[in-house]
């Protein structure tokens, strides 16, 4: 232990001296990790924070989380070092892991948290998407619905209007963004929206008609649920109430009775 306690000195020194420097160390070996970096990990930023979050940032949360996790690392290494064995070196290994991956499980927690609001507010975008329809063509209709579209659908319609503006003229930017939000009827709703884009001035009325009853259904659904989340909330609160009014009159009966005996 005394070891332990010299090496954690030394080490405060050298840092505090500059003699080393632990942020530059983090920065030199961070792109040896990137391939730890998950594919969803900048679009499930965007969704935490409202879509605010650019390139810049996504390594300075990345790097952080790999300071984290290297901190822990050399801390139990410098704990474990008088009696490392292989399983303290696996111990160690995980830990460090589940620390890197830790603020990553609690993006992927918020995101699925918000998979019902986003459930609910989908046919009321949709809605508005298809007004503007009516007047622009597919793709300009997205990108002037950025403005308008609610927080977390805004990093998804960016890069499905990028992937569109590259020239991918096929169903797999409205697929992509169907699987970034799975939610009900997104990749049926995504296809008759491709499908739209690509019809012609004669059958886009026709097409659009198919597009706007599929919408209200939706809409309809979404007050239905949201309806009965309602009506099982109140219901939960009379419930509540009629159990704490019940058991006050039972402990007040139970009481009186206890104090009738005692008499």
């Amino acid at each position: 232990m005394l070891f332990v306690l010299i090496g954690v000195i030394v080490i405060f020194v050298f840092e505090y001296n500059n003699i080393i420097d632990s942020r530059k160390f983090v920065r030199d070996t961070e792109p040896y990790f990137r391939f730890l970096m998950e594919d969803d990990y900048k679009f499930l930023l965007n969704v935490r924070y409202g879509g605010t979050i650019d390139d810049e940032a996504v390594e300075v949360l990345y790097t952080k989380r790999i300071r984290n996790a290297m901190v822990i690392i050399v801390g139990l290494f410098v704990f474990f070092l008088p009696k490392m064995n292989f399983v303290y070196a696996l111990i160690i290994v995980i830990v460090g892991f589940i620390t890197f991956k830790s603020d990553y499980t609690k993006l992927k927690g918020f995101y699925k948290t918000n998979l019902h609001q986003i459930n609910l507010m989908l046919p009321y975008f949709l809605k508005s998407l298809e007004i503007l329809i009516q007047h622009y063509t597919v793709p300009v209709a997205l990108s002037k619905s950025i403005d308008t579209a609610p927080e977390i659908f805004r990093p998804g319609l960016r890069d499905l209007i990028a992937k569109i503006e590259a020239g991918d003229n096929s169903v797999n930017p409205y697929m992509d963004f169907a699987h970034e939000y799975p939610v009900r009827d997104s990749m049926r709703m995504m296809r008759l929206l491709y499908r739209l884009g690509l019809g012609s001035n004669e059958n886009k009325q026709e097409q659009l008609m198919m597009f706007s009853k599929t919408v209200s259904t939706l809409q309809n659904k979404s007050r239905e649920q949201r309806y009965k989340e309602r009506l099982d909330k109140m219901e939960g609160k009379t419930m509540m109430m009629l159990g704490c009014t019940g058991g006050g009159i039972l402990a007040f009966m139970l009481m009186a009775m206890y104090m009738m005996m005692g008499m």
